[in-house]
């Protein structure tokens, strides 16, 4: 199963992405921020590749994968 290591939503608060300024921006649509609050790993890989970029850092960053869950 692959879940998040961290909190997405907080990391990007951390660096100055409120979910306002998400919106705002059209950063991230808000379904997609949705899916990260509920902890959903449903995401596309645009939207994965498009955090690593807001968060500088690499995909195994966020996400791994846990047998048996």
């Amino acid at each position: 199963m692959i879940r998040y290591k961290l909190d997405i939503l907080e990391e990007l608060k951390a660096v100055g992405y409120t979910t306002y300024r998400l919106r705002r921006e059209k950063l991230l649509a808000e379904g997609t921020m949705q899916k990260l609050r509920e902890g959903s790993t449903a995401i596309t890989l645009e939207v994965l590749d498009k955090l690593c970029a807001l968060l500088q850092c690499q995909p195994g960053d966020l996400v791994e994968w846990v047998e048996g869950e």
